[in-house]
């Protein structure tokens, strides 16, 4: 072993022993004065050890002495909760003067990562990786302490100089995030044409840096809204700062990024994983930005008129037509000057806020915060006549509005009027109910109904463009189009997220036959700052915006009326419908139920129907309603939505005394009104001419490829049917409401649908019938089919069905069977409403409502009810279901018994059957109160006959047991 142990080591050694103990005490008082600002020491512990156990200064040749200007603290004070709270510290200025700091640690700590942030993203100075962690971790420290310890929320949220380091944060951050993301060069509004290929492998490239900063800013902004949980003075101070116009922009960017999508197929599973990774984090900071601007907004109704201003209006101040309906007449330009001078007029702070801001323009001069505060929207130069119309107001308690022609400038006349837009107000009288005021629009009657059904008949096979032509002509298929992400072409009509557009390959000379049938399918992207959002996040994420929206627009979240009489959440209310970003959005939020299929109980669903009825308050549910509207459609997605919401209003109206004042009652039922008339007008005529077309292929009087829609619209017309159906339900389970219906006639519809149906529709039987095919006509089953298909059709000609035939096809596709759509589940819901509307009232036993028993027997309603005593697999119970109605309008009716009694008897039921079969019929139904005749078809079996005599008989039997049961209840009434 060898050592090395002469004087000269030893003394050498002693040396480098008393420098490192000389360097040590040196750096160890450096890091005592350095952790004052970057950490929190720990109680009853010294702070230099504290600190270097844990966070060892880093060193670089980076860095920076981020105490130079401020002295260290030299005494801390501290709170029960361990955290150091306040701090009284001299202050040397940049011009030599000394002054106290009062300052909090978690200030000072805050503000120093605030500052390395900036610089982290603006690169003036570079910083080093070690910087960037202790960084990182601080705002990591920071975020966790406004989250449990509220006096911390406070301490920061009253600090100018941290909301002001904030926004220059992000002001700095958002444009790099933007190069990194989107191929296209970043701008405030939204960038056209970004090429997706591209953008996918700009952010695989950047994924690290991407990971980080999404990350960081997601903390930050984490950070801001709990300050902004205490109200009023942090969100004056924010909202001087202008730090919601960079979340705007954040917002604009997060949009971009997330609803573009990317091609998986073009990428590698890792890569894949690094582009979902980032969606998903600025998935994440969508929802961060969102619950921010609910904080920003709650409670301040100056704030959430700031958000409606920004929201709503965007660069192209106009608004464009509603399928159908004549121009509004809304002048969006005067709309969008009013309310901004609205807001100059009311742009006073907290008295607490401005003490705070006055405070920190005094120190901007001394060079150690944030810089000068940001110009005010409206310019310098209006401060002096602003102030002095803010002192002019506050001075009045009431206000009368005067609207004056005669004024010399707009905003002057603004001020007279004293409301938030005159130009708004003129817009809802004109577009709200109809009926508002007074009973001025009648009911359509049962025979104008009639007419219309049967002028919907007439034109069932040519109203729409056939799908055949559409497809060959264009090229796609609905399906297909259905799924596609257009990025050219921007569009504001429609947004229901069912929307089809062609490729950019689509040919020229078709455009307007293109655009006059499904223009009201193409989808791009929607005017709005928030309308796309609901297609990126899902019913959990997106709680933030319906909970804003709420805020914004319910009374019972508002803050009464202003001097001027005037209710400001009414008046958001009508600004929200009258605008198109804000219909938008409202189509967007309702499709969002409808695609994730959120049932009643859930959070969103309830949010949004606190929504609707804020609407129904303000009589806009009408054009609510008329704006949702596509007119491929008879009841479109939006609709459907949002009369479902509506069936949830009345439904919890049931047993409640709401009624017992009478403008309730008469706003309940100006609405009722007004939907069923577009029932009677529109839905049932349109739904019955589509289920003749069925039948008139049913009976081959005409080609199933003549059929107008597809089996997508087929779908879509039930479903808007069927909620209407429910609707009627609960209104008729409404005992106050109940007499409307009846006074309606609402039976005609109902017996109109259910004669249609019993015609167009065949019924699904217990068991299928089986089919022997042979194996060499199974294998020629394409080859016939087509053949089958190109041959010339003559309507004249009667055409034998697939059944008769020697080939035997399997099940076409799915596309191709719209004209064998069975509408499941609609008889039954009609024979629920008749029964509830036929069924005595107040509990009685019996008889049934005498009004709607001569009602059915005049319309024919008891042939439709026995054609409902046979089983149909598309209509669960129904027999079950068409008996108990029977047996109340037989209870008490002499007239219905009568009708029974004239009946074939048993004994004659088989010679009528032979007679008319000898006539060429097969079967008779009424379609919307007209008799269609199909003809039979050649080959008739002698099963079939057998089945027929059955069926016929078993309900004569029925039907003369309940009349003899009825005849002595009759004869007792």
């Amino acid at each position: 072993m060898i050592t090395n142990r002469t004087p000269t080591n030893l003394a050498r050694r002693g040396v480098d022993i008393l420098k490192f103990y000389i360097y040590f005490t040196f750096y160890a008082a450096l890091a005592h004065r350095y952790c004052a600002s970057l950490h929190v020491y720990e109680p009853k512990k010294p702070a230099h050890y504290s600190f270097y156990s844990r966070n060892p200064r880093p060193t670089g040749p980076d860095e920076k002495e981020p105490f130079s200007l401020v002295t260290p603290p030299h005494t801390q004070q501290f709170m029960g909760n361990g955290y150091q709270m306040a701090s009284f510290n001299m202050v040397t200025r940049i011009d030599g003067t000394e002054g106290f700091n009062s300052q909090s640690i978690e200030e000072r700590n805050f503000q120093a990562a605030l500052i390395m942030t900036e610089c982290h993203f603006t690169r003036k100075p570079p910083i080093g990786r070690k910087t960037v962690n202790m960084t990182l971790a601080t705002i990591k420290r920071t975020m966790e302490k406004t989250l449990n310890v509220s006096e911390i929320r406070e301490v920061l949220a009253k600090n100018v100089d941290i909301w002001m380091r904030l926004q220059l944060v992000f002001y700095a951050a958002i444009p790099r995030l933007g190069a990194r993301s989107l191929q296209e060069t970043y701008s405030e509004t939204a960038p056209r044409n970004v090429d997706i290929p591209e953008s996918s492998t700009l952010i695989a490239e950047n994924h690290a840096t991407l990971l980080e900063d999404l990350t960081l800013l997601n903390n930050l902004l984490v950070i801001a809204r709990n300050m902004l949980a205490i109200k009023e003075v942090a969100q004056d101070i924010c909202s001087t700062v202008q730090l919601d116009k960079q979340i705007t922009k954040l917002i604009v960017l997060g949009v971009n990024v997330t609803s573009k999508g990317y091609d998986g197929e073009n990428v590698d599973n890792h890569t894949r994983g690094k582009l979902n990774e980032i969606t998903e984090l600025y998935k994440k900071l969508l929802v961060t930005c969102l619950q921010f601007l609910h904080n920003m907004t709650m409670g301040n109704d100056r704030l959430k008129m700031v958000f409606w201003f920004d929201m709503l209006f965007d660069n192209d101040l106009h608004n464009d037509a509603i399928h159908g309906l004549p121009n509004d007449g809304l002048r969006v330009d005067v709309v969008y000057e009013e309310v901004k001078n609205w807001l100059k007029r009311n742009s006073q702070k907290s008295p607490a806020a401005q003490v705070l801001l006055a405070k920190y323009t005094e120190d901007v001069p001394l060079g150690h915060n944030g810089g000068p505060l940001p110009p005010d929207f409206w310019g310098d130069d209006s401060k002096a006549e602003i102030a002095s119309v803010n002192s002019e107001l506050s001075q009045q308690p009431t206000t009368v509005p005067v609207w004056s022609e005669q004024a010399p400038t707009k905003a002057e006349q603004d001020r007279m009027y004293g409301r938030v837009s005159h130009e708004i107000d003129v817009w809802w009288k004109r577009v709200r109910d109809a009926n508002y005021d007074n009973w001025v629009v009648p009911m359509e009657t049962v025979e104008g109904a009639i007419a219309r059904a049967q002028s919907c008949k007439d034109n069932a096979m040519t109203r729409y463009i056939p799908r055949v032509e559409q497809d060959e002509d264009l090229e796609f298929d609905h399906r297909e189009a259905y799924e596609e992400e257009p990025e050219d072409e921007v569009h504001h009509e429609e947004g229901d997220g069912y929307s089809t557009h062609a490729d950019d390959g689509h040919v020229e000379g078709e455009e307007e036959e293109e655009e006059d049938d499904d223009d009201s399918y193409v989808e791009g992207s929607l005017r709005g700052l928030l309308t796309e959002i609901p297609n990126i996040l899902d019913t959990k994420q997106i709680e933030a915006l319906h909970m804003t929206v709420k805020a914004c627009i319910v009374d019972a979240m508002g803050s009464g009326l202003t001097k001027s009489g005037e209710n400001l959440q009414k008046t958001r209310c009508k600004m929200f419908l009258a605008l198109d970003c804000g219909k938008n959005l409202l189509r967007e939020m309702l499709v969002l139920i409808a695609v994730w299929e959120q049932a009643e109980s859930q959070f969103i669903f309830q949010i949004t129907a606190q929504i609707i009825e804020s609407f129904h308050h303000n009589a806009l549910l009408p054009y609510a309603w008329n704006s949702l509207r596509i007119l491929k459609d008879i009841v479109s997605p939006a609709q459907t939505i949002l009369l479902r919401l509506i069936n949830y209003m009345f439904r919890a109206r049931k047993n409640t005394t709401i009624y017992s004042d009478v403008k309730d009652f008469n706003r309940d039922a100006k609405l009722i009104h007004f939907l069923y008339n577009y029932f009677r007008c529109r839905v049932v005529p349109d739904c019955i001419a589509l289920i003749y077309a069925q039948a008139q292929i049913r009976g081959n009087r005409s080609h199933p490829q003549d059929f107008p829609v597809d089996l997508w619209d087929m779908e879509r017309s039930k479903d808007g049917l069927a909620q209407y159906l429910d609707f009627i339900y609960v209104i008729a389970d409404i005992p106050e409401m109940r007499p409307l219906l009846i006074e309606w006639e609402t039976t005609y519809e109902l017996i109109a649908l259910l004669n249609a149906l019993e015609a167009g529709v065949a019924r699904k039987p217990l068991t299928e019938p089986r089919r022997n095919t042979p194996p060499a006509a199974r294998a020629n089953n394409g080859d016939a089919s087509s053949a089958e298909g190109d041959k010339n059709y003559d309507p004249s000609q009667p055409q034998a069905p697939l059944d008769s035939q020697n080939v035997q096809p399997g099940p076409p596709p799915l596309h191709d069977t719209p004209h064998k759509f069975p509408w499941r589940g609609i008889k039954v819901q009609i024979l629920i409403i008749l029964t509830s509307l036929v069924a005595p009232s107040n509990g009685r036993s019996g008889p049934g409502n005498p009004v709607v028993q001569k009602q059915i027997l005049k319309y024919g309603g008891i042939m439709a009810l026995l054609n409902c005593c046979v089983y149909d697999g598309h209509n669960e119970y129904l027999k079950e279901r068409a008996t108990l109605c029977i047996k109340w309008v037989m209870e008490g009716c002499m007239e219905a018994q009568d009708f029974v009694r004239e009946l074939s008897p048993l004994k004659n039921q088989k010679q009528d059957v032979e007679m008319v079969r000898s006539k060429g019929v097969d079967q008779v139904g009424p379609v919307g109160g007209e008799d269609v005749v199909a003809q039979s078809t050649p080959q008739q079996s002698k099963e079939s006959e057998k089945f027929e005599m059955e069926r016929l008989s078993r309900m004569a039997d029925a039907v003369e047991k309940m009349r003899i049961a009825n005849v002595p209840a009759a004869r007792k009434e």
